[in-house]
């Protein structure tokens, strides 16, 4: 069995080592989704990670979801990451960034626009707007014609990334966002091509993964896909057929890897796993939920087939995780109440493991 300290061929990458620094936002971005020095000198600090997947980045305006987050979609925003994808790869590191499109899990508040999506069926709880959190509104739905261009958003923005210097992209394909609500049972009512049977419903999936391989190569295309997790009140009541028919169609892409997260029983995940050809990064903890990956969880999911796994909040407190892993040291604990509050404590303020003199 690998450890996590092997390293791995992921598309035409060579990683050090499988740990992989799970896509979390952070909410620092400048005024038109800029990415800004405090994020160059983030992400930086946490380069020893074999891939770095960057926080979710809006392929357009109406896509993005929250305020605070920084965009692929200007060319003030390109310039802007260039300086982050520089100082990540001065350190030795690799950093994919993931594209978010939040699709009806947004605010008229944040972008100035109503929310699109695939029917017009609200999520459920509050969205996060520039007052503070708001009911989520019903989203317009989407005319069929309209559709592929926010299929083809991902591929725009990807071939930004690429420009902005970004060794690939994954596009975010779990949590309830767009590329989810799509794949959802209830948030997509649609009785078009794009809704109904799973062949409908996964059709969106592949249209954006099939234009960002086109656009960037599969060598360059990952997708994070959450199977039955039923954020912002997704529902999926078909899920082994569901995620088995599109896992079926993007094998044919040939993309660099599907990353999951347990949202859903090990029977199903490992039976997926199995149906899965490529590489697999396994995020194995419920998004904030009660537990954090540690190294007894990854080296349980590498027996159990992943090829390589993705930490998130250990990320935040532990710049130098993959160390602190390789040598079992303690984790510093993360300040919840950080998160998302802006400005550098939180975000700078977590130093390196300092050994007793």
């Amino acid at each position: 069995m690998p450890t996590l300290f092997d390293s791995h061929r992921l598309g035409e990458l060579t990683l050090p080592n499988r740990v992989v620094m799970a896509p979390m936002t952070r909410v620092r971005a400048a005024a038109g989704g800029l990415a800004t020095p405090s994020m160059a000198a983030y992400y930086a600090q946490r380069a020893t990670a074999g891939l770095i997947v960057s926080e979710g980045v809006q392929p357009s305006l109406i896509g993005q979801s929250n305020p605070g987050t920084p965009g692929l979609h200007t060319d003030e925003q390109v310039a802007s990451w260039r300086p982050v994808t520089a100082a990540v790869h001065t350190n030795g590191g690799r950093i994919f960034a993931q594209l978010m499109h939040g699709g009806r899990v947004s605010h008229p508040d944040t972008t100035g626009m109503q929310p699109v999506g695939p029917s017009a069926v609200a999520a459920a709880g509050d969205v996060f707007t520039p007052s503070g959190p708001r009911p989520a509104p019903v989203p317009r739905a989407l005319e069929t014609s309209e559709v592929p261009e926010h299929a083809r958003s991902y591929a725009e923005a990807a071939r930004r990334a690429i420009d902005a210097g970004f060794d690939g992209v994954e596009l975010h394909g779990a949590n309830g966002y767009l590329i989810s609500q799509f794949l959802s049972s209830n948030a997509n009512l649609r009785t078009d091509r794009y809704g109904g049977s799973v062949t409908n419903r996964i059709r969106f999936a592949v249209e954006a993964v099939s234009g960002v391989v086109d656009a960037v190569g599969a060598a360059r295309t990952g997708i994070r896909l959450s199977p039955g997790a039923g954020f912002w009140g997704v529902e999926e009541t078909d899920v082994p057929e569901l995620y088995s028919a599109l896992l079926a169609e993007l094998a044919r892409l040939e993309i660099a890897y599907v990353h999951f997260e347990a949202t859903a029983d090990d029977d199903v995940l490992i039976a997926l796993r199995r149906a899965w050809p490529g590489a697999l990064i396994m995020n194995p903890v419920l998004p904030m939920g009660p537990k954090q990956t540690d190294r007894a969880e990854a080296d349980r999911w590498l027996g159990l087939g992943a090829d390589l796994i993705s930490f998130g909040r250990a990320f935040i407190a532990n710049p130098d995780l993959v160390e602190r892993l390789r040598v079992g040291v303690p984790l510093a604990p993360v300040d919840e109440a950080t998160y998302y509050q802006g400005g550098d404590d939180g975000y700078l303020t977590y130093s390196t493991y300092q050994y007793a003199a």
